[in-house]
């Protein structure tokens, strides 16, 4: 990552933060950079592949692609 997208994902992070408990990045387990997407995802598998949520995506202009969420339900 770049200046530019290390900012992009410290002001997303911050937003989220401002949202409370009601925000998409809690619970994430990591945070990745798709540089083809210019996206960040956030992703809430743990122990290298167990999930129970699919992972936010979140563009790096700060637009909500996929909120994530249960894959079971």
């Amino acid at each position: 990552m770049g200046r530019e997208e290390i900012a992009a994902l410290i002001a997303i992070l911050q937003d989220q933060l401002d949202k409370g408990t009601e925000n998409i990045a809690l619970g994430s387990w990591h945070i990745h950079y798709e540089k083809k997407r210019n996206v960040f995802i956030f992703d809430k598998c743990e122990n290298d592949g167990y999930c129970e949520e699919r992972p936010s995506v979140v563009a790096a202009s700060g637009e909500v692609l996929d909120r994530g969420g249960p894959l079971f339900g």
